[in-house]
């Protein structure tokens, strides 16, 4: 049963540090294109370019030359689109006072 868990990632906790670390570094480096934020019922683009990166304890999202989303990677939460070009990322931003958000990566494609 051991084989089978961790060849198809069951029993794991989405809650735990230990996932959310493993989220972040797969994250780690991925090209943006566009990042959107949900704002009074429009999805604004706030940045274009940029990447995604991992520093120590730090998930940070630097788009159109300027650092846009700074998050504990303990209280990060990032899901993947259906589409898998791109995550949804939430949690308290700390360039924001804290204040908890919800932003939209949508990934560069790269013919491999």
């Amino acid at each position: 049963m051991g084989l089978f868990t961790k060849l198809f990632g069951l029993n794991k906790n989405p809650e735990s540090y230990a996932f959310r670390l493993e989220r972040a570094r797969s994250l780690h480096g991925q090209a943006v294109k566009y990042v959107t934020e949900h704002r009074n019922d429009n999805e604004d683009v706030i940045g274009r370019g940029g990447s995604l990166a991992l520093h120590g304890e730090t998930f940070i999202v630097d788009s159109s030359g300027e650092r846009l989303f700074s998050c504990y990677v303990k209280d990060l939460e990032a899901n993947n689109l259906m589409s898998g070009d791109g995550v949804v990322i939430t949690g308290p931003d700390l360039l924001h006072g804290g204040t908890l958000r919800t932003i939209t990566v949508h990934f560069v494609y790269y013919r491999r």
